[in-house]
């Protein structure tokens, strides 16, 4: 899955879940995506919560086969700045 198909899947549970916080998916080489104005942007823009992920690990996440929790635990999911920002990612994802 393709970045920009993941940020079209985010933004379908952005247009369903207000999001009043700025969230940043680093996908490193493979790019960033912002969660910003209620729109997933295609940009490393700054944000109030960075979650560090590979590009494959954030395809798994969006399709529900990779626990946020436990990819967190496993340290495959790395997040910096407002942590509890980043429990408010449950809630888009399921939308």
């Amino acid at each position: 899955m393709s970045l920009e198909e993941i940020a079209a899947k985010m933004q379908r549970g952005l247009d369903k879940v207000e999001l009043d916080k700025v969230i940043k998916f680093d996908c490193k080489d493979s790019g960033a995506i912002t969660l910003v104005d209620q729109k997933a942007e295609l940009a490393d823009l700054p944000a109030d919560c960075t979650i560090h992920i590979s590009n494959s690990n954030l395809a798994k996440l969006i399709k529900g086969d990779l626990n946020p929790m436990t990819a967190f635990a496993m340290g495959k999911i790395k997040v910096s700045g407002e942590v509890a920002v980043a429990m408010k990612l449950g809630q888009l994802l399921k939308s």
